[in-house]
């Protein structure tokens, strides 16, 4: 076989007679890897939907089979940190007096909080931890961030069963009432805008990996600037400022699931405009500037 020009349309094939010649056309072929449309890299990603569970789902499945207690991490390790935080937030700096039933507070900060963050960290080192299986394979590659997420919002499952149970029957026990089907909502606002991040950093990650020692200590900024262990309200006195803080959208989710579960509060209208415009807009930017970069990963 000879190769034509480099942008050409056929190419010739000999067959066993070297006086025999036929051209065929190479119009149909794509170049290795190359970056599709944005409506069918979606439509590719989406036909890809039942591996990426599937995938989820076994290394949740792996991810605490090594250990002794198993899946019970999932549950301890926030558990543990809340404990941590009451200790120091609660007894020490008395939180626990300003703020109305602040172990459930406190928890519905913890284990909400920690999905972001293990989302956005495992995120971040998605596509150099998938470098040998993006040279090997073509897919799209905004499947690793993603896989990420769905793996964390399966851990996130029996975390969010412990939740609703301590805060039933820790004292102050709370009488749950209609508004808690309003949390689902805010859950699935969260998971859009914490896809969206880590789409996001995985782009940024992928051209300069430094930034993932960045982002560990970003998260931990996020951390207090979403008042998991405290309230604004008691804190923070200029009502601009307040504003401002108020519009971080963690604390926006924060704070609407509290009002449902601890509260009996109907969640103020225009909370959720700002969580739904974080969210739809975090995902949109997220998951176009990753498909801009799609041929530039695993190089």
């Amino acid at each position: 076989m000879s190769a034509g020009p480099e942008t050409g349309t056929y190419a010739a094939l000999f067959d066993a007679s070297p006086t025999t010649t036929k051209l065929v056309t190479l119009g149909n072929l794509s170049r290795v890897g190359a970056r599709p449309p944005l409506g069918q890299y979606i439509q590719l990603l989406w036909a890809r939907r039942h591996f990426l569970w599937a995938d989820a789902r076994a290394k949740v499945a792996s991810g605490t089979r090594q250990s002794l207690l198993g899946k019970a991490w999932l549950v301890l390790n926030p558990l543990i940190d809340g404990a941590v935080y009451f200790l120091i937030f609660g007894l020490l700096m008395k939180n626990a007096r300003e703020i109305e039933n602040f172990v459930g507070y406190l928890l519905i900060g913890v284990f909400l909080f920690q999905f972001t963050t293990q989302s956005i960290n495992g995120g971040a080192r998605s596509v150099q931890t998938g470098k040998n299986l993006i040279r090997a394979f073509t897919f799209p590659r905004a499947a690793l961030p993603i896989s990420v997420v769905l793996r964390n919002l399966l851990n996130l499952g029996p975390t969010l069963v412990t939740l609703a149970g301590l805060i039933y029957f820790l004292p102050p026990a709370e009488e749950y009432t209609w508004r808690i089907m309003l949390v689902a909502a805010a859950l699935a606002l969260q998971v859009m805008f914490t896809t969206g991040l880590s789409l996001l950093v995985a782009r940024w990650a992928a051209a300069l990996p430094d930034i993932t020692n960045l982002i560990g200590m970003a998260m931990r900024v996020w951390l207090y600037a979403s008042a998991v262990f405290f309230s604004f309200e008691n804190l923070v006195d200029d009502p601009d400022l307040l504003v401002w803080l108020e519009a971080n959208p963690m604390f926006i989710v924060l704070d609407i699931v509290r009002d449902c579960v601890l509260y009996a509060t109907t969640p103020d209208p225009i909370r959720w405009v700002w969580l739904g415009g974080w969210a739809v807009g975090t995902l949109l930017i997220g998951f176009v500037t990753f498909w801009q970069a799609e041929e530039s990963y695993g190089r």
